[in-house]
């Protein structure tokens, strides 16, 4: 049978992307998994993977377009094709309402003498500017009698000077660090409009997590050695397929859990900005796999060059600012997932250990969770799982 291959959506922020490049012509053989497009959102450059095995049939979109979630991009030939459900388009963000200005002050106006047109000898036109406005224009270069010239007889406001020089500049390039920063803008505002978010913290005593680590690296090589980053997505990734509820989507007004535990992992990129791909089946991988794939995420994440499958399959997400030193770290939940977990910096502190105080190297982990599907007491048990992993980390 023939299947449509559509751009799927890549974040809750997405609503189109440009097709950069193919990656396979008509004729060519696909399977599952492997990449047929390239197309550039403001999160950089995202390898779209097919579903499906079999043969591309024809390339409906062009290189070069931009096209909507939901498009299709490709028609692939396929004799074990299953029905996927299509990613629906995210809708667009509300128009906000139209703002009310206060009224302009008509006090304190100075004019300006337009010169005279042609041969008539009718008086001239006097428009009045306001000080504010005559400084700005000043500062911009502009001639008070251009302001003159320009339609209108109303008063001069400063608007209408700054109005006059960006028609009269070049257009700015777009800068992706500021497409970026509007695209997350847009998917946490739709996440902290719709999800009712539940914030819990919890303290942990990191000692034992921190001196098996040191113990690990120190019998494997350089390049095989874990960070403590790793133990907390592991940790993350088994409590999360022991307490199913915070793994998962929700979508359609209802809970759908997720059979496998992919852990979104927030990295920041070199020039401003998030991402979160998913690290796959982290539950199911030891440390060492989930080293190596983790450092090979962030290589790819931080030199622009992604793949769609690592964007869209994330079921909740693991974000860190320890490493800039913040204790306490409050996140946003990614929508459609319904959980993410957040932690601080490991410093150390007073501590009651069997009734003695000891310093001991501390970490505070934070949930927000969806009051939808889960509450404060099944949050409190999730924290605790994720706890007593990093106290016991021959476990994970």
């Amino acid at each position: 049978m023939q299947i449509d291959f559509k751009l799927p959506s890549l974040g809750a922020d997405m609503e189109s992307a440009i097709l950069t490049q193919w990656l396979k012509k008509p004729g060519d053989t696909i399977h599952r998994g492997e990449a047929l497009a390239v197309v550039e959102t403001a999160k950089g450059l995202i390898d779209i993977e097919s579903f499906h095995d079999g043969q591309v049939a024809a390339l409906v979109a062009a290189a070069g377009t931009k096209v909507p979630v939901g498009a299709v991009l490709a028609r692939i030939d396929s004799e074990t094709a299953e029905i996927v459900p299509s990613a629906a388009q995210v809708p667009a963000p509300a128009i906000p309402s139209a703002v009310v200005l206060p009224k302009r002050e008509a006090s304190a106006m100075t004019e300006v003498t337009a010169p005279r047109t042609g041969t008539s000898g009718a008086a001239p036109h006097r428009r009045p500017i306001s000080p504010a406005a005559r400084r700005r224009a000043h500062e911009l270069g502009i001639a008070a009698e251009t302001l003159a010239q320009t339609a209108g007889s109303g008063a001069i406001h400063v608007e209408d000077v700054e109005k006059l020089a960006a028609q009269a500049a070049p257009p700015a390039a777009p800068d992706p660090r500021n497409a970026m920063r509007i695209a997350i803008g847009t998917a946490m505002a739709r996440s902290k409009r719709e999800i009712p978010h539940y914030y819990l913290a919890q303290a942990v005593d990191f000692a034992a997590a921190r001196e098996w680590l040191t113990g690990y690296n120190s019998r494997v090589p350089v390049g095989e050695r874990l960070i403590e980053g790793v133990l907390l997505i592991r940790a993350v990734a088994l409590a999360a397929s022991k307490i199913g509820d915070f793994n998962g989507y929700f979508r359609n007004e209802r809970f759908e859990p997720a059979k496998s535990v992919h852990i979104g992992t927030a990295i920041a990129l070199r020039g401003g900005g998030l991402v979160a791909p998913a690290l796959l089946d982290a539950d199911r991988k030891d440390l060492k796999t989930l080293m190596q794939e983790f450092s090979d995420l962030v290589t790819r994440v931080r030199s622009g060059h992604m793949r769609s499958g690592e964007f869209t399959a994330a079921t909740i997400t693991v974000t860190s600012l320890g490493s800039d030193g913040a204790d306490v770290l409050y996140p946003i939940i990614n929508p459609p997932q319904v959980a993410i977990v957040g932690a601080g910096i490991v410093t150390e502190r007073p501590w009651v250990v069997n009734g003695k105080l000891l310093v001991r190297p501390l970490l505070n982990l934070t949930v927000a969770g969806d009051h939808r599907v889960t509450d404060g007491r099944a949050g409190s048990r999730f924290l605790r799982v994720i706890a007593d992993l990093l106290a016991n980390p021959e476990q994970l």
